[in-house]
């Protein structure tokens, strides 16, 4: 598909971007370039593939969960201003 400075201009437009008239020719063969890539994907075989509804209900690969660091809530607590029964204590500011 290719777009003319007419279309690009009134894609700024709506967009609400200001392009300069030099520039345009650019603008034009890159969103044409652009609506030619969408029109070769919708090309694409996929008949049998199953519509996923969110991609995170494909198997994801995570890292281990192992703990890395040793535990450092004593020296931490140890150097705060409050705490009392290992939480930190901090002012009320709402009343």
């Amino acid at each position: 598909m290719s777009l003319g400075p007419s279309q690009v201009r009134e894609i700024a437009h709506l967009a609400r971007l200001t392009i300069d008239g030099n520039d345009i020719p650019a603008y034009a063969e890159n969103l044409s370039r652009i609506l030619d890539f969408v029109d070769q994907l919708g090309s694409a075989a996929t008949e049998g593939t199953a519509p996923l509804a969110h991609p995170l209900e494909m198997p994801q690969r995570l890292r281990a969960d192992a703990v890395d660091e040793e535990d450092q809530r004593e020296l931490f607590q140890s150097i705060a201003p409050a705490t009392q029964d290992g939480l930190y204590l901090v002012p009320k500011v709402i009343e």
